[in-house]
This record gives C-alpha cells, sequence and structure tokens, in this order.
C-alpha cells in the first residue's frame, strides 16, 4: 500500500538504479567492459600463481579445500565463483556511486535519485535540440519549465525592456538591466532544492525600503554591482540555482519600449497598456540598439526558435525591434514557432484573432518569420472571474484569414486546467517536442 504524507518521496527502487547502468547512450558500458577485462587479467594471473604453488607439492591446510570448493566439479566452481564475482562488483558500483558521488547529486546524498538516473537524464539531455525560447514575462518562463525536460541545450533569449515594480526601480536606482523577467527564467530552469526557488521568488511585504522588492531581483543586481558586468551576474546566479541552460539578455543597452496610440505616445513598457483601447506601434529608444553578441550566436546555432508566448506589444515586440534580431532570425537554419496567446490582454490584443498577431508581427518587422504557429484548441474551459470581469475573451482562430499566410498551423490543447488563460507548460512542450520537433 503507498504511503502517503508531508515529506514522503518517490522513490527509484535500487533493482532500477542498477538496471539503468546498461541502458544505451550512458557511454558507461564500455568501461564496464574493460574493467571486466582487467578483472579477468589479474583473475588469470592469480591463476597462473595457484597453479605453480599446486606443481610445487606444497601442502594446503584441509580447509582450503572446502573454502574453494574443492568438492565440487571445476565447471560448477567457475559458475559460482563467476556469479558471486559479478553480483560484488555490481554492489560495490552501486554503493561507490552513492558514497563518492552522493553528496554532489540533487539532495545531497538522498537515495531518491541514483547515480545512473542522473547519468541517463544528462546523457538524454544533452542529445536534445538547440533550443532558442524568446519572450519574457511569465509566458517565457511557462514554457521555460516544459521544454527543459526535454533537452538541455537551451537558451532563453529575454526582453530587457520593463520598468515596473521592482525591476524598475533597481533599474533607476543602480543603473542595470531589469532582472525581474530573468530571475523568472533562472526559477524555471533551475534544478535545485524547491526552498532555494522559492527564496529567488519571494517577495518583501510591508511599507519599508524592501517593500514590492523580490529576493532574486536583489540578488542579481547585488551580484552585478561584484561582478561589475550584469551577464556575469546571470551566469553566476545560474550557477547558485542549478539552472539547465542559459540565460541571455536580448541586449546590453539601456532600452525603453514606447508606444504610440493615434495622437498619443506612451513611454516606458509599465505605462504602454493601461487606458488604451489599441496601440498602433511600439518601438524602442535608443533605435539603433544592437542585439546581445551572445543572443546571436546562439539563434544562428540553434536548431529549434520558439518566440512567445507572452504579451504582444510588451514581451514579444521588443525583443524582434532589437537591431539584428530579425536578420539573425532569418539567417538561422532552425525551425522557428510562434506560440499565439490563448486570451487577449487589455490595453493590447482585446479581441485579436491569431492572423492579427501575426499581421501586427509583420507590420513592425517587415517579414515572416515563423515556419509554424501554434494555437490553443481548447475553448471548453471556462475563463477566471478576473478575466470575464476585465472582458477579456479568448484568441479566436480565423481559419480563412489565417490560411493567406505562410505558415503551417497547429491546433492543440494547450491550456492550464488550473488558470484557463495561460499555457500548460507540459502540454506546451509536448506538442512542441512531439508534433514539431520529431
Amino acid at each position: 500500500m503507498p504511503e502517503s504524507g508531508r515529506g514522503m518521496k518517490v522513490r527509484i527502487r535500487p533493482s532500477a538504479n542498477l538496471m539503468r547502468w546498461f541502458t544505451p547512450g550512458l557511454h558507461v558500458k564500455r568501461w564496464l567492459l574493460l574493467l571486466f577485462l582487467a578483472i579477468v587479467m589479474i583473475s588469470l594471473a592469480a591463476g597462473y600463481i595457484l597453479r605453480d604453488l599446486y606443481s610445487a607439492s606444497i601442502t594446503f591446510p584441509s580447509w582450503v579445500g572446502d573454502l574453494t570448493l574443492q568438492f565440487l566439479p571445476r565447471l560448477v566452481r567457475a559458475l559460482l565463483f563467476a556469479l558471486v564475482g559479478v553480483g560484488l562488483i555490481v554492489l560495490c558500483f552501486y554503493k561507490l556511486g552513492r558514497s563518492i558521488l552522493g553528496p554532489f547529486l540533487p539532495g545531497r546524498g538522498s537515495s531518491d535519485r541514483g547515480l545512473a538516473e542522473q547519468l541517463y537524464k544528462f546523457r538524454l539531455l544533452a542529445k536534445g535540440p538547440r533550443l532558442v525560447a524568446i519572450g519574457g514575462g511569465t509566458g517565457l518562463s511557462a514554457l521555460l519549465r516544459g521544454v527543459k525536460k526535454y533537452t538541455g541545450n537551451i537558451v532563453a533569449i529575454v526582453t530587457v525592456a520593463d520598468d515596473g515594480g521592482s525591476s524598475g526601480r533597481l533599474r533607476e536606482e543602480y543603473r542595470v538591466l531589469p532582472p525581474g523577467d530573468i530571475r523568472q527564467c533562472l526559477t524555471a530552469l533551475a534544478e535545485t532544492e524547491p526552498l532555494m526557488t522559492e527564496l529567488f521568488q519571494y517577495r518583501f511585504g510591508g511599507e519599508g525600503a524592501l517593500a514590492g522588492h523580490s529576493f532574486g531581483n536583489l540578488f542579481i543586481t547585488a551580484m552585478a554591482e561584484i561582478t561589475g558586468d550584469f551577464e556575469h551576474a546571470i551566469r553566476e546566479s545560474g550557477r547558485v540555482l542549478a539552472v539547465r541552460g542559459q540565460i541571455v539578455p536580448a541586449t546590453l543597452r539601456d532600452v525603453v519600449l514606447c508606444a504610440t496610440a493615434g495622437s498619443e505616445v506612451r513611454v516606458g513598457e509599465s505605462k504602454v497598456p493601461y487606458g488604451i483601447d489599441h496601440i498602433d506601434r511600439v518601438f524602442l529608444e535608443p533605435a539603433d540598439a544592437e542585439i546581445n553578441p551572445e543572443a546571436e550566436a546562439a539563434i544562428l546555432a540553434a536548431e529549434l526558435i520558439i518566440i512567445g508566448p507572452g504579451s504582444l506589444y510588451t514581451s514579444i515586440l521588443p525583443n524582434l525591434l532589437i537591431e539584428g534580431m530579425v536578420e539573425a532570425l532569418r539567417a538561422s537554419p532552425a525551425v522557428k514557432v510562434y506560440v499565439c496567446n490563448i486570451a487577449g490582454q487589455p490595453g493590447e490584443t482585446m479581441g485579436f484573432s491569431v492572423s492579427e498577431h501575426l499581421k501586427t508581427i509583420e507590420e513592425h518587422v517587415g517579414v515572416t518569420l515563423f515556419d509554424y504557429v501554434i494555437v490553443n484548441s481548447n475553448v471548453g474551459l471556462p475563463l477566471p472571474p478576473s478575466a470575464v470581469e476585465a472582458g477579456v475573451t479568448r484568441v479566436g482562430f480565423d481559419r480563412d484569414q489565417a490560411t493567406l499566410q505562410p505558415v503551417n498551423y497547429i491546433l492543440a490543447d494547450v491550456a492550464s486546467s488550473q488558470i484557463s488563460t495561460h499555457h500548460d507548460p507540459e502540454k506546451l512542450s509536448k506538442v512542441i517536442m512531439k508534433r514539431i520537433w520529431r
């Protein structure tokens, strides 16, 4: 009967851990065979020495004959000693793996995930596609939580136009790139203890100087002050959280997102979507902010590029408007995927259809970038009460207009059952890896 209760962990049986050593692709069996050959050679040497001792007519005590099973036929003795030897070797590898490398595995030596399981997972993820995810906010972090189970070759390219909340305050006071979206990506890709991840997401309450600040934002800012380099700070923060993949800013310039709505110009990402019925256009200041060379290299080397999900005007377009970004995407041989939002966003895309999302992107960057577009097909889930109150509706799939654009549409259930306006990381990543990357 399965056990339950707080703090209980699902344990992998020792037999499963032992069998995992023989799984193809671990790069272990060749060395096990070589070790076995070495043991055989040592055994032969010992056999030659014993043969010479027997030939020298040395008299052994009677108990030696019993210990070496002299009363059994030689073939039976050979099989028995071979079975005992193999069993001892397997047991020794299992115990050595836990004793020597256990402290360096997640969980600090706990037996819930053995060395063989860790090695198998590492090898499997290393074979995954070189994947680049571009975006920002909760949409990008949701995507990363899902795809990290299929590949370890992930580069998340994150927008740096955020100027609201904790990120905006730190950006203004310390002149650093906004750390908020980067923090969310770090925790999404984290492989460390859940408590550490929860710590990075912790937000201070009260009314003091720390009120509203996220611990992770403060940590990244402090690391940038210590290292003198924001990129270095992200890498070091990633080591603390043991992230699977890399996180790089889309640009290293201090950019401001601006938007036009009729004759009005809004300056600042946090001011763009509020009190506006429709955005005409967004642009960056300075307009010549160039792409981060690290992001460009990742795009050119990618096999699969995913843009979205995320706010169209404040998460997706701020990345695409960076000088050199579209050129790098067009030059990349990767399969390019756009994940369309499930629901419209007040002040940005209320009432938008899928084709209007694509048309807006094309109007801003001048070209069609995508090979595939993923559209949610599950329209049966009720919208959250807050979304209904705000007048939010689902993004519609206008088939007639959509077919006019040269992209492949994939309609699939990718909506979260908890928050139906958000994507489910598991569903979304499965669609990407099973139906696009095969």
